[in-house]
C-alpha cells in the first residue's frame, strides 16, 4: 500500500498480463517512495486492516486497486474489497490494463465490479489501433487491444465513471487515444512519462 495525494493505492500483485515498454517495472523498484515489488500476495485481511491503518493516519478521497501488477489478476480480492469499501461509503477505483474478461473468461467482470461497488475505473488504452497496442503494451493475449475497449464499453454501460488513459511516452499519440475516448462516451486523461535513468537502459540492454 502507498499514498500519493488524496488517494490510497493498493498493491495486490506483482503479476501482469502486459509487459508495456514504458512501465515502471522495467527499471524501478516502486513509486513515491515506497517499494512494490511483493514477497507474496496479501490476503483479504491483511488489504483491509491495511485499509484502516491508512486511515487512522489521515482521510483519503479514494482507495486505488494499482500497483505493479494487474489488479484483476485477483479478481475476487478486488471484488471483495471493493464491497468492503462500500459498505464503508469509501470511493473505490480501479486502475487497469482492461485484460480482466481476458483473464477471466467466465465472468462478466464489469457487471461483478458494479455489483460489488466499484465506483470509476482508469482503463490504461496507451494506443488507438491494435498494432500500436501490440508494439508498446506487448499483452499476452491476442486481440487484447479490442477486448480493451469492449471492456471500457461495459464499465460505462453499468454506470462506473470510465477514463481512459495514455502515457506521453516518445511517439505516443495522445490525440488519438483521446478522440476513441470521446467515441466510447469515456473521460481521457495522459499519464507523465518516467523515463528510465542511464544506467538503467544500459543494464537492460546488456539482459
Amino acid at each position: 500500500m502507498y499514498r500519493a495525494g488524496r488517494s490510497v493505492y493498493l498493491n495486490l500483485t506483482n503479476r501482469c498480463s502486459s509487459a508495456c515498454e514504458f512501465c515502471l517495472r522495467e527499471w524501478a523498484e516502486g513509486v513515491y517512495g515506497a517499494e512494490l515489488w511483493l514477497d507474496r500476495e496479501p490476503e483479504l485481511e491483511e488489504v483491509t486492516q491495511a485499509i484502516e491503518l491508512a486511515f487512522l493516519e489521515g482521510p483519503a478521497d479514494e482507495v486505488v486497486f494499482c500497483g505493479f501488477g494487474e489488479p484483476t489478476m485477483r479478481l475476487d480480492l478486488v471484488l471483495a474489497v471493493t464491497e468492503w469499501l462500500r459498505l464503508r461509503r469509501i470511493r473505490s477505483r480501479l486502475d487497469t490494463n482492461g485484460h480482466g474478461e481476458l483473464l477471466h473468461p467466465d465472468v462478466d467482470v464489469p457487471a461483478a465490479l458494479a455489483a460489488a461497488g466499484l465506483d470509476a475505473v482508469t482503463v490504461s488504452l496507451n494506443a488507438a489501433t491494435p498494432e500500436e497496442y501490440g508494439r508498446v503494451c506487448r499483452p499476452v493475449f491476442a486481440k487484447s487491444h479490442r477486448a480493451v475497449l469492449r471492456f471500457a464499453e461495459r464499465c460505462i454501460a453499468h454506470g462506473i465513471e470510465t477514463t481512459l488513459t495514455a502515457v506521453d511516452h516518445p511517439g505516443a499519440d495522445l490525440a488519438a487515444v483521446a478522440a476513441t475516448a470521446t467515441a466510447l462516451g469515456a473521460g481521457f486523461r495522459a499519464r507523465g512519462y518516467a523515463a528510465p535513468p542511464a544506467r538503467a537502459v544500459a543494464e537492460k540492454g546488456d539482459r
